[in-house]
């Protein structure tokens, strides 16, 4: 195993006690019999899925909410593993943009987006006799502002990562040893979160927001995103990756690029990456 993996087991512990609570997610998800996962393609909902199919079988399913929030990578990443890992995989798509609630981004913005999501499922769930829909809230999501777990929670939605006490971390490792592509991949987040609540949601801007990083990412930037205001785009991204965007022509190619897309000036927020930088102003 790799540095990044011997850190993280230390950090979380022991393997021994990762794989108890393994077991114990496994056992969770036996009890359940069958159920729906909310698969969004990222580390938790994968690595969930995963080991739902390994317990279950058929029995459990994956089912992906489309929507022009969701990253088309994210999308396509889930297509893929479930034609690699075998498991069933439901598409559907949603339509909470067109919902004043949630297009207006208030604070709140993600609980009306888990209302239309939740609402959906259980629409599928009722067509696939699954008694429980499960989503990738893990242990370590604690203390994040998140208003959709109150939409989860209205919804009866359960979370095995979370009650299996595994961590974002401890997902990882998991998922390494399950040989999942993506068990390194950095945290995603829908598109929409890239734009300053109060600020309307439209999906020209939530093309914009997907363009820019898209073709950022095309750089060599790993983790990055670009926050919409107006008419600037500010990058985040990891401190480490700044010399990157700085060196030689891509500071000119960068700019030039981002205004085809839509954007008058482009800025580098000098803090770098950081989870959830606009409930800064909360």
């Amino acid at each position: 195993m790799n540095n990044r993996i011997n850190e993280e087991i230390s950090m979380n512990q022991n393997k021994d006690i990762i794989q108890q609570k393994h077991t114990r997610l496994k056992s969770l998800l036996q009890e359940m019999g069958s159920c729906l996962i909310a698969l969004s393609g990222g580390v938790d909902s994968v690595f969930l899925m995963r080991v739902a199919h390994e317990v279950l079988g058929q029995k459990a399913v994956g089912v992906t909410c489309d929507s022009p929030s969701m990253p088309r990578e994210e999308l396509e990443l889930a297509i893929q593993l479930s034609k690699r890992i075998g498991f069933r995989h439901r598409i559907v798509e949603t339509h909470e943009i067109e919902q004043e609630d949630y297009a207006a981004n208030p604070s709140n913005r993600c609980y009306f987006c888990r209302q239309v999501m939740f609402h959906t499922l259980k629409k599928i769930a009722l067509e696939e006799n699954c008694p429980v829909i499960c989503d990738g809230y893990n242990y370590s999501d604690q203390g994040d502002y998140r208003p959709g777990r109150q939409a989860a929670k209205e919804h009866d939605v359960r979370s095995p990562l979370y009650e299996a006490e595994l961590t974002k971390a401890e997902v990882r490792v998991l998922s390494h040893e399950y040989g999942l592509p993506n068990w390194d991949r950095p945290a995603a987040a829908c598109l929409s979160s890239r734009i300053p609540y109060g600020s309307r949601v439209t999906v020209d801007k939530l093309r914009q927001i997907e363009e820019s990083e898209t073709y950022l990412r095309s750089l060599g930037l790993r983790q990055v995103r670009v926050r919409h205001h107006g008419q600037v785009a500010r990058i985040e991204t990891d401190p480490k990756e700044f010399s990157l965007l700085l060196t030689g022509e891509n500071p000119e190619k960068i700019t030039s690029r981002l205004k085809e897309i839509g954007f008058l000036f482009v800025t580098l927020d000098l803090l770098g990456y950081r989870t959830g930088s606009l409930n800064e102003e909360l």
